[in-house]
């Protein structure tokens, strides 16, 4: 619920707060908020931490540089509703990513789940009609949400890839503290951005809830689940923004939305063997 929210508070950021603003502000904030708690358990693992900065680095610019400077940007010029079922698309992206940067074999399912997504999206983005695409091209913002969902994709990939020997909430604080010198210059060389009484709260959310206790509940999610499991739960964002943005923005679902979204959902959850499927003659043989 907390990431479906800040998929609206992004698009309420809009024409309020320049992107690369909320981007380094909301770092920023989570930065001075978990100095206190971990600044000196990192200090003293500083030994360990220094062989394993340049993953800390690509962490950083996946996770938090890219992934959520480009959905601020995309926001200016998409709806939330739009972004949250781009969004739900980041559990069948990991799965490719998998693939190409673990050397995990694609499963038929993932492949079948990936084609059918793809013509959800193309239904979503061409607002019902998928031919429309050819003639006016993709939208920016959603062609940006895009690719802010495969950056994170690529996160989660190489969080896997790459396990840290470092405990979770250090390795989370470093790449708080990568995120904000690399978010700096777009902000110093960006206009004029002050926080005021319209975007704080946003600035608070994103910095707060969004950053810090969302993690912290993915944490101990994932600790009782395992990964699989809760990554399922991905798939309610699309549910959730949608809801949000209805009460909040007044945005209006349309039969596109309702399509689009099911059927790009539907090939998600094929491509993580969650709906059920015909069993092969040698499964049922040993299965008995």
């Amino acid at each position: 619920m907390i990431w479906a929210g800040n998929t609206v508070v992004s698009k309420m950021a809009a024409g309020v707060i320049a992107p690369a603003a909320i981007s380094f502000y909301r770092w920023l904030l989570a930065a001075l908020l978990l100095t206190p708690f971990l600044l000196l358990p990192t200090w003293r693992n500083r030994a360990a931490i220094g062989r394993h900065w340049p993953r800390l680095l690509a962490l950083a610019l996946t996770g938090m540089v890219l992934y959520q400077s480009l959905a601020y940007f995309a926001a200016a010029t998409t709806s939330a509703t739009n972004m949250g079922i781009i969004l739900s698309t980041l559990p069948l992206l990991t799965l490719l990513l998998s693939g190409w940067l673990l050397g995990e074999a694609p499963s038929v399912a993932t492949v079948g789940g990936g084609l059918l997504s793809f013509a959800g999206l193309l239904w979503l983005i061409g607002q019902g009609d998928p031919a429309l695409l050819l003639r006016h091209g993709v939208r920016i913002g959603d062609g940006l949400m895009l690719l802010a969902t495969l950056a994170y994709a690529a996160y989660g990939v190489l969080l896997r890839k790459w396990p840290l020997p470092l405990p979770t909430w250090q390795a989370l604080y470093l790449q708080v503290l990568i995120a904000v010198p690399l978010l700096l210059p777009g902000w110093w060389l960006g206009p004029p951005a002050p926080l005021t009484a319209a975007n704080l709260p946003l600035v608070l959310y994103a910095g707060i809830a969004a950053s810090i206790l969302s993690a912290f509940l993915w944490m101990k999610g994932v600790a009782g689940l395992g990964a699989a499991r809760a990554s399922i739960y991905m798939n309610l964002v699309p549910l959730m923004t949608a809801l949000i943005a209805i009460l909040l923005l007044s945005e209006r679902l349309h039969g596109y939305h309702l399509i689009g979204g099911a059927v790009t959902l539907a090939g998600v959850l094929l491509a993580q063997g969650v709906l059920p499927r015909r069993r092969s003659t040698a499964e049922k043989q040993a299965s008995r």
